[in-house]
């Protein structure tokens, strides 16, 4: 113990030199330096978890950044989406309108098959201007995708017209007859004949459903079948004939599209 509290001497001795030297510290003073060294320490270790923190917090920046860009992708997709869906609602409501499917149906007297059984005998109508084959055979106003079409040649290559019309769609008869055929063809799918007398014929086909059958009288306007794609068709529409003294007649020459 010397004046002054105690101290701690360290002795220094060179390798292969005389002499030592010594380092007098007091107690006191190595409490200090103990103390100071884990104050740094301590800040080195506050410097050290700030840095890892820093580095956590850029790199989760970066992830929001890239997330938010993302984002903003996808939000650009859902606006040119929603852009298309308009661009197509409206070409929807442009192909209705060329059905007729709005309020501008076709005007005209239409009558729904019975509900139990058809009448028969006398429950046509008579010959004469009711029977002609002129009026339209859909309720809807359809779009003509196929003419008739002749050659040189006895038979024409397409002899009758295609109206594209929804599936499920009302066919009526285009003038009051008498049902002469009825059934299924492998090329006109589900059809009805019609006889209108005074040499008169009318055809239904591809349609999905047909409520007449052979020998019952139907009127004009009437319904007698729904409209499908049956047979060999490719979309559904209905496909007409009139024939007169077993030729093909343009039906649209007789009967006018709405």
């Amino acid at each position: 113990m010397e004046r002054g509290g105690p101290h701690v001497t360290v002795l220094f001795i060179p390798d292969g030199a005389s002499g030592t030297r010594s380092l007098k510290v007091s107690v006191r003073s190595l409490r200090w330096i103990a103390l100071g060294g884990t104050v740094v320490f301590a800040l080195f270790c506050m410097i050290v978890g700030s840095w890892w923190y820093l580095v956590g917090r850029a790199a989760q920046a970066r992830l929001l950044e890239g997330q938010v860009a993302e984002l903003m992708g996808r939000e650009a997709q859902v606006e040119e989406l929603a852009n298309t869906l308009t661009e197509v609602e409206d070409q929807y409501a442009s192909i209705r309108s060329l059905f007729g499917s709005g309020a501008g149906g076709v005007a005209g007297e239409l009558w729904l098959p019975p509900a139990t059984g058809r009448r028969g005998g006398t429950g046509g109508a008579s010959s004469g201007q009711e029977n002609l084959p002129v009026s339209w055979p859909l309720t809807e106003r359809g779009f003509v995708t196929q003419m008739l079409l002749e050659t040189s040649a006895a038979e024409p290559v397409h002899p009758g017209i295609d109206i594209a019309i929804p599936a499920g769609s009302y066919v009526r008869a285009a003038g009051s007859g008498t049902v002469i055929e009825a059934g299924e063809d492998s090329v006109y799918g589900n059809y009805l004949v019609l006889d209108h007398g005074d040499g008169y014929r009318s055809l239904y086909a591809h349609a999905s459903l047909v409520f007449a059958k052979v020998a019952d009288l139907v009127r004009r306007d009437e319904v007698i079948a729904l409209s499908g794609s049956s047979g060999r068709s490719t979309a559904p529409h209905l496909h007409f004939e009139i024939q007169r003294d077993g030729g093909p007649v343009d039906p649209l020459s007789m009967v006018a599209q709405p």
